[in-house]
């Protein structure tokens, strides 16, 4: 799978979904930072990328980047917000109070 979709970013580099799915290839074989990279740079190029928080967030609380991923799981809810996505926003919460705790 990871080939896959590294031979179709080679037509498609900025593509979201492609880079967004290839970091969860990488967070499966337990490359976690190169994964946190890689949707980092989702992020960067397109913040509106709802479902990369929740990931991202979570990647961080992997490696004990606690506020790393308090800060993901915020922004992220401040976008379901804006984008009136209820579920995204109860799941981000969620996890963030999780965190919080």
């Amino acid at each position: 799978m990871k080939e896959q979709l590294l031979e179709m970013l080679k037509t498609e580099p900025e593509d979201s979904f492609l880079n967004y799915a290839l970091a969860l290839e990488y967070a499966k074989s337990n490359d976690l930072l190169k994964a946190i990279e890689l949707i980092e740079n989702v992020l960067t190029k397109d913040e509106n990328y709802l479902g990369a928080y929740y990931q991202l967030g979570k990647y961080y609380e992997l490696i004990n980047a606690t506020e790393k991923a308090i800060a993901t799981y915020t922004k992220g809810i401040a976008i379901a917000k804006k984008q009136n996505n209820r579920k995204a926003q109860g799941e981000l919460s969620e996890a963030l109070m999780m965190l919080e705790e």
